[in-house]
């Protein structure tokens, strides 16, 4: 293997928009329908049309059961686990359950008070959110018990093609449709409105989606007029000490329709309403002009969003989110990136059959070809990986040397996510979500989504992690 070392900047220039534009054509980025997914070891990535087959219009389901107060039964998914390592570590305790203990120092919400509990930290909280693309829908899954603990439909349609989900500190979901619009559903039932007549609040809580208007745990819709919305990113928010709450909650994503330039917006997380925007120009120094425009975001821990494009030509961005100013960087060339992240020290990730890591304070890019695929995830334990899809299972990446130091075979992989227990998380193109042991390798899998497709922030973990870097 080798590794690279490269130094490329270039600046971009603050532009203010006025509007979005009109919709566009469809979209060809979905998991298949028949819930299949394709395997691919330690390949590097492809295209989107290659990773996933086109629908038109998304049917899904329109009927499903109502809760009460509370939310959480098992669902018709299948949960299997397995034992995969196909590295040599030393093995660790585990309970009855056969899930290992407590091994990650998780620590609590940042500046909070002694009493407030992290909503995954205490495991009472803790959800992987991924979207059905196909069916128009977004599955909530209990990282605990490995099952399905909710479905929600993301616009009243159906035909959104919904595929990045990002987790608030406050466990509040946020998920983008690739045919536009933006969607936030509440994690607590208690925390969900009586908006629909009904006594009670009505809500899903297993597999089965609630038709559109009586499902009372949408927070918000935002519908925006975009042939491709891919990313969604929350910010930090502020925490209240004395509520225990988090508050100011933003949420930061992207649209283009294929023209000069691409949105960047803020949204308010209360109510969804964009506060600031602003428009790149593409061509020349600045991002490239695709049919996708910025392909994935992630937040630091100044607040800051980073969004990378697709491809061997795409840029990595920065925005400011003091003044909303920007940068953009280009990626060492040749590999066709796909997945980002930015991990506990403030350094930012693209991720395909190449690891890409990129020092914000010295504007140098290393990288190394690691067998890679698509989505990644850093683990913010010291020496902790980056864990990285292959196509069937998870890669775990030294995050200083860039060599692979783990590898867990899975039975596909697409997006990647950690959980508040430390366990990673893979999401098929198609109907399987796996969660293995880091150490072990032993795995679990529910087998019960709808033309899957996630790569994003999941759980909430990269976010609750973000760094800053230190010169």
């Amino acid at each position: 293997m080798t590794m690279t070392t490269t130094r490329l900047l270039t600046l971009g220039a603050l532009v203010v928009a006025t509007a979005c534009g009109d919709k566009g054509p469809g979209d060809e980025e979905v998991g298949n329908e028949s819930g299949i997914s394709a395997t691919q070891e330690g390949g590097t990535a492809n295209s989107e049309a290659e990773a996933g087959e086109s629908v038109g219009e998304s049917v899904g389901e329109s009927a499903g059961e109502s809760a009460g107060e509370s939310a959480g039964t098992a669902t018709d998914g299948n949960t299997t686990n397995s034992t995969n390592d196909t590295s040599t570590t030393a093995g660790n305790d585990e309970n009855a359950d056969g899930n290992p203990d407590t091994k990650w120092d998780l620590g609590g919400i940042p500046d909070s008070a002694m009493n407030c509990q992290d909503f995954g930290g205490d495991g009472q909280f803790s959800y992987l959110w991924a979207a059905n693309s196909s069916q128009g829908t977004i599955s909530k899954l209990d990282t605990q018990t490995v099952t399905e603990v909710g479905r929600y439909a993301v616009r009243p349609d159906l035909a959104g093609s919904p595929s990045r989900t990002s987790v608030a500190l406050s466990g509040n979901v946020a998920v983008a449709n690739r045919n536009g619009g933006v969607t936030k559903i509440y994690a607590r039932v208690e925390d969900c409105e009586d908006t629909n007549g009904m006594p009670g609040i009505q809500t899903s809580n297993n597999n089965q989606h609630l038709p559109w208007g009586t499902e009372e745990c949408i927070a918000w819709y935002t519908p925006m007029a975009y042939q491709s919305q891919r990313p969604v990113a929350w910010g930090l928010g502020e925490f209240n000490q004395g509520t225990c709450n988090y508050e100011n909650e933003e949420v930061w994503t992207s649209g283009t329709n294929g023209g000069n330039v691409i949105d960047i917006m803020v949204l308010d997380g209360d109510d969804g309403t964009v506060t600031e925007m602003i428009q790149v120009p593409t061509g020349g120094n600045s991002l490239i002009a695709s049919f996708y425009g910025i392909y994935g975001a992630a937040v630091d821990g100044d607040g800051n969003m980073w969004g990378s494009q697709l491809g061997s030509t795409g840029k990595l961005i920065k925005v400011q989110r003091s003044d909303m100013s920007y940068e953009v960087f280009d990626p060492p060339d040749g590999p066709h990136y796909y997945g980002m992240t930015v991990d506990s020290e403030g350094f930012v990730w693209l991720c395909s059959g190449t690891a890409a890591r990129f020092d914000p304070m010295t504007e140098t890019w290393s990288s190394n070809s690691v067998g890679g695929y698509t989505g990644c995830m850093a683990d913010a334990n010291e020496n902790g990986l980056l864990w990285m899809s292959n196509g069937s299972g998870v890669v775990g990446v030294n995050r200083d040397t860039l060599m692979v130091e783990k590898t867990c075979q899975g039975n596909g992989s697409y997006g990647v996510s950690i959980d508040y227990e430390g366990y990673v998380w893979a999401v098929a193109s198609g109907s399987l979500a796996t969660k293995w042991d880091p150490e072990t390798c032993q795995s679990w899998t529910y087998n019960g989504l709808t033309g899957a497709y996630t790569y994003s922030d999941m759980t909430g973990y990269a976010l609750s992690n973000a760094g800053t870097p230190s010169g």
